[in-house]
């Protein structure tokens, strides 16, 4: 299993470095940078991107505008070289290349360009909004699809089994964010209840609250964001444990435990339930972060929610470059870490496994 481990830990520097030149190519040379936007805002032109999109009102006569860098902007060389030793251009690209790889390996993601904040302390601000959005969501998912899952098995094909799996697939078939407005409309929104608070996490005065009221606050203000993000993932992993469960009560050795006078409760939480629930259990690291990263764009948005999703939504806005690379970076280095601990789980669940084994 360590000779496994370390295989996947070294799949994981070729991937980070894919990334690094990904990241690298669009920072450095793909128009509407910092300095283009910077220098936009100057003469009063908004969006740089205008002129490529056709919308702006000299897109006629870009080519002539763009004859001479410096003269046709009207700004001074001196303030253009001053932009360029701000933001690192004034360096050869092999020279910023390999200095942005060795920040990233310090974790290094340089500096917001609108905020005076580094990328770090602004991904650790946000994170905790996003992870307690996941974390419940997930919760929530396992707790009502695990034991629905399994009673879908046990009664497969009885009219509740064809009941509980139209509903799944409608709710399975719901866009997230359309349902987040369902939600929104109906109990947030004014038009028809007013039942819990239009946005935010918590409520202004959540610091003068005594404990208990701040708990209640908390779970008042995050009850339709939860059950936003839950939706999808409660469907998918409902029918993952019903197909699991129903897969290992057809195997011949559940037959032999029933032949032999065991009771079905005994044959179900004494043979079926480990085998069925270790695709489940092992999955738990891969929902999550499905969840958190699949779920927090739209829904934090939507909700107000000041988390990872909306600061990445908001970047990508702003063009805000070392933010939106920065946690690309991170998100991509959790995702591989991810599914080494999938693997791991699957081992602690059942020891029987072994990867190297199946690879060879």
């Amino acid at each position: 299993m360590g000779a496994y481990i370390a295989r996947r830990l070294l799949l994981v520097i070729p991937t980070l470095l894919g990334i690094l030149v990904i990241n690298f190519a669009l920072v450095q040379f793909v128009p509407g940078g910092p300095i283009e936007q910077i220098i936009a805002n100057l003469e009063g032109q908004g969006d740089v991107f205008e002129s490529f999109a056709g919308t702006g009102d000299d897109s006629a006569g870009g080519g002539e505008a763009r004859e001479d860098y410096v003269g046709a902007r009207g700004l001074p060389p001196e303030f253009i070289a001053e932009l360029e030793k701000e933001f690192g251009f004034d360096k050869p690209p092999l020279e910023r290349f390999l200095q942005m790889m060795w920040n990233y390996l310090r974790f290094d993601f340089g500096e917001s360009y609108f905020r005076s904040i580094s990328v770090v302390d602004l991904v650790i601000e946000k994170m905790p909004v996003s992870i307690s959005l996941g974390l419940w969501s997930t919760l929530i998912a396992y707790i009502v699809s695990i034991p629905l899952g399994i009673r879908k098995a046990v009664r497969d094909g009885t009219r509740f089994d064809t009941l509980t799996s139209s509903i799944i697939i409608v709710a399975y078939a719901i866009p997230g964010f359309l349902f987040a407005i369902l939600l929104l409309v109906l109990f947030a929104g004014g038009s028809y209840y007013q039942i819990f608070p239009l946005r935010g996490l918590v409520s202004e005065n959540f610091a003068e609250l005594s404990l208990g009221a701040k708990i209640a606050d908390y779970f008042w203000h995050i009850a339709l964001p939860v059950i936003a993000s839950t939706i999808s993932a409660f469907a998918t992993l409902t029918l993952l444990t019903k197909n699991s469960f129903l897969d290992e009560i057809q195997k011949q050795y559940v037959i032999t435990a029933r032949a032999k006078g065991l009771s079905e409760r005994r044959v179900l939480y004494g043979h079926v339930f480990r085998n069925g629930m270790l695709i489940v259990i092992a999955g738990f690291p891969s929902v999550f972060i499905g969840v958190f990263f699949g779920s927090s764009l739209i829904i934090e948005t939507i909700f107000s929610l000041d988390g990872l999703g909306r600061m990445g939504f908001e970047a990508a806005v702003a063009r805000d470059y070392p933010v939106i690379f920065g946690t690309l970076f991170v998100f991509g280095l959790m995702g591989l870490v991810v599914g080494i601990l999938s693997d791991l789980m699957y081992v602690f669940v059942d020891p029987r496994i072994d990867f190297e084994r199946r690879e060879g």
